[in-house]
């Protein structure tokens, strides 16, 4: 099983990350889909979300915590690197 903090390689450089415990339900980029986006890559087995833009302002930020605090996975990070 992957670390939790493991992180995908799509996700985009800043604070917010998907982790490799992503189940690939995408309520992520049906809350934020300026911000999330789904891996559906035919080469991989199961899909995934990543983050693909980091929030610029306080009300994208307020999207992002929202899907953070509502991913069934636990998967969405905030403490990646400013």
């Amino acid at each position: 099983m992957s670390d939790n903090t493991e992180r995908f390689s799509q996700n985009v450089p800043g604070k917010y990350y998907v982790a490799k415990v992503c189940i690939a339900c995408s309520l992520c980029s049906e809350i934020s889909p300026e911000h999330f986006a789904e891996n559906l890559d035919e080469d991989i087995p199961v899909g995934n979300c990543y983050v693909c833009k980091q929030p610029e302002n306080e009300d994208e930020e307020s999207l992002c915590r929202e899907a953070m605090e509502t991913c069934p996975a636990g998967a969405i990070r905030d403490d990646g690197n400013e």
